[in-house]
């Protein structure tokens, strides 16, 4: 009689414990771009001794979710930071999302971000100005307690020069020590930086980004352009590039600045005068405070470790939005 009591009580344990997984789940917000969570919840038979005997009953729930940060603007490429949900369309894997989870406009997330900047030979001409440029950008947009950011420099290897900190002192002497010469690896040191600093999932919603100070002209790399801007896309980084060229040409190396950072939802920018430069450090400050984050939930999910793209597309007229173009699911 006692086992059959206590069997009554397992039961209705599993179904309050289920109950409360179940509005753990409904609120939960993953920070993963692509986050498969399993609950699970093991109930045990007991005998009239109080032995416990093997779990009997394993319940699972997997959620899938998926995070997305992108901008909008108008025709005149100004950002537009009053939209809401039904303002947009959204497809994972050219399918309609199952359900949006959360839709909101972030001004004010928490900065993990890395500063790469080439020192090899072909960038020489301005480097002095730039490495003035980046430090102003980096005191402008660091906030002591609140972002982190790192520096690398990178000809044929990468070289980091201050680890994450906030103190942007310490970022300023990082900037200021880079010197250097010989070839690139652009590549190699964009998939160092995502994979060693920025690779971890946040617990809690944070930007990530790159800035690269470079020509774009890699002839060093061991990794592809391919696997640079996958290990980017992984890591949930956005890519911003800032050309060092100054011929006024459209070079080889142009095209890969533009490819790194559309694949990411970043943006490349092609200074041509010294000051340009400046304005479009002041442009990426700009926009890494002028996102929306939407999360949903896919149609047709599998945890199959394959690339699903993202088109997110704005319903009124004349606005355009930026955002990665997919990510790889995780694999069970």
């Amino acid at each position: 009689m006692t086992k059959y009591i206590n069997f009554g009580i397992a039961v209705l344990a599993v179904i309050g414990l289920c109950s409360a997984l179940w509005g753990q789940e409904t609120a939960q917000v993953s920070p993963a771009l692509a986050a498969v969570s399993t609950y699970a919840a093991s109930v045990a038979i007991t005998d009239g001794t109080g032995n416990a005997d093997e779990p009997i009953l394993t319940i699972k729930k997997r959620v899938d979710e998926v995070n997305v940060l992108f901008i909008a603007t108008d025709r005149h490429g100004k950002f537009v930071r009053n939209l809401n949900q039904t303002d947009f369309s959204i497809l994972d894997d050219h399918k309609p999302v199952q359900s949006i989870v959360n839709f909101r406009r972030e001004t004010d997330l928490p900065i993990q971000m890395g500063l790469l900047v080439d020192m090899s030979a072909s960038v020489r001409g301005r480097f002095d100005f730039e490495k003035e440029a980046a430090t102003g950008f980096l005191q402008h947009v660091v906030r002591p307690g609140y972002d982190k950011a790192f520096v690398v420099g990178f000809n044929k290897s990468s070289h980091l020069t201050q680890d994450f900190t906030d103190n942007v002192q310490l970022l300023s002497a990082g900037v200021h020590t880079l010197n250097g010469g010989g070839g690139t690896a652009l590549y190699d040191a964009i998939y160092k930086a995502c994979k060693e600093k920025l690779h971890d999932r946040a617990d809690r919603p944070i930007r990530k980004a790159i800035i690269v100070l470079s020509d774009g002209e890699d002839n060093q790399s061991e990794v592809t352009r391919a696997q640079a801007i996958e290990m980017a896309q992984r890591s949930e980084v956005l890519i911003y590039a800032i050309s060092t060229d100054d011929s006024g040409l459209i070079l080889r190396g142009d095209k890969v600045l533009e490819d790194l950072a559309e694949a990411t939802g970043g943006r490349a920018f092609f200074p041509f005068k010294m000051k340009d430069i400046t304005h479009s450090f002041a442009a990426i400050e700009d926009e890494l405070r002028s996102q929306y984050a939407v999360s949903y939930q896919p149609s047709d999910f599998d945890a199959d470790g394959r690339f699903r793209s993202i088109e997110i597309t704005a319903l009124k007229k004349d606005l355009q939005v930026r955002a990665r173009r997919g990510y790889y699911a995780p694999r069970q």
